[in-house]
């Protein structure tokens, strides 16, 4: 009698939307000496499918840094719904890091190459005292601002432009045009000591949305004076720019994709 075997179930391509709050780690990349959230979540996974592909990502955020709607994927032949990864995910990760959406993608999606744009907030507590509520996920400046600087300023950096002066030593690309369509200072209509610089562009230099951040910051306490964004892209000198603010009042708040997942959970508006 011949035995009938069982076909493997086809492989299948898994888009997650993560959420973490970076306080606790060193960034999202893996690392084999510190703590990273994909290090949380290929653990995750793995426990639920070990055979499951490398996990890949759309934005790769520093040590410190937020994230509220982070796509990364990752191939699997588990015959799980996407309700059923969410939900079996949640009791495997930590309380600071979560899956908020899967959905089925492509076999052939990659992350890294398909976004079409992505928005970062920066948040700033203009406050001479602490906010044990805020503090976590703001900057704390104890310095009058002037808006009105900062918003003209902010302006300025609209369109594409070499953002080579907007990055860290250790980014070393030659390819250094980028588009910003949106940079802006906003004030939160619940809570006027709260700034979010909304910035949204197509893609980003290593440390630019801090440094962004922290030259709008520096014009608006006096140390730097109006212009700044325009001098430095003219000239290409970091110096010419203000400090990098500090990565934990930096978030990763959306990634616009062009592929669109199928089947996903919870359903979206």
């Amino acid at each position: 009698m011949i035995e009938e075997t069982k076909e493997a179930p086809p492989p299948q391509r898994v888009l997650l939307k993560i959420s973490y709050d970076g306080t606790g780690y060193s960034g999202f990349a893996p690392q084999t000496n510190a703590r990273a959230v994909a290090n949380v979540l290929i653990s995750a996974i793995a426990s639920i499918d070990p055979s499951a592909g490398a996990l890949t990502c759309a934005s790769r955020t520093d040590a410190g840094v937020h994230a509220t709607c982070q796509p990364v994927s990752f191939t699997t032949t588990k015959p799980l719904q996407a309700r059923g990864w969410v939900l079996a995910l949640a009791q495997r990760l930590p309380r600071d890091v979560s899956v908020t959406h899967a959905s089925f993608v492509p076999l052939d999606f990659d992350p890294r190459v398909d976004p079409l744009y992505k928005i970062y907030h920066y948040r700033i507590l203009a406050s001479q005292v602490e906010d044990p509520l805020v503090g976590r996920v703001a900057w704390r400046v104890g310095h009058t601002l002037d808006l009105e600087l900062m918003r003209a300023e902010a302006q300025s950096l609209e369109g594409e432009h070499d953002f080579r002066a907007f990055r860290s030593v250790d980014d070393t690309r030659r390819e250094t045009v980028r588009r910003l369509h949106r940079v802006s200072v906003k004030t939160s209509p619940s809570d006027p000591r709260i700034l979010d610089i909304v910035v949204q562009g197509n893609k980003f230099m290593y440390n630019m949305v801090r440094i962004i951040a922290g030259t709008l910051v520096d014009v608006g306490r006096g140390r730097v004076q109006p212009g700044a964004f325009g001098r430095a892209i003219v000239s290409g000198q970091r110096r010419q720019l203000g400090m990098t603010a500090p990565p934990h009042g930096l978030t990763l708040i959306h990634v616009e994709l062009k592929t669109q997942g199928v089947h996903g959970w919870p359903p979206q508006a």
